[in-house]
């Protein structure tokens, strides 16, 4: 991941190796914030599989503190989906 941006609150990180599936995920979790004035992101290129991700929060909040708390929240997201995943297949597979 890279940053770039001169003031906190506005900053636009360069995810390596991503797409829409984190890209719009990320976005969707982010946006869940009130702090948050903007968040959105682009594929820089169809031949590159990077994205640019931005956000611009309202006040003095860095714009790196929605970005941890969304990416945090959707590991929790896909966690609870495994794990409801791993319930109901190990209940069929002993049915």
């Amino acid at each position: 991941i890279q940053a770039d941006g001169t003031d906190g609150n506005c900053v636009t990180f360069v995810l390596h190796n991503e797409d829409h599936t984190l890209g719009n995920s990320l976005r969707y979790m982010v946006m869940k914030n009130p702090d948050v004035e903007f968040c959105g992101y682009c594929i820089t290129h169809p031949s590159e599989s990077k994205i640019n991700f931005r956000i611009q929060t309202r006040g003095a909040l860095p714009a790196v503190e929605p970005f941890r708390k969304g990416l945090n929240d959707l590991m929790g997201v896909c966690q609870h989906v495994l794990n409801t995943f791993e319930v109901r297949h190990s209940w069929r597979a002993q049915g």
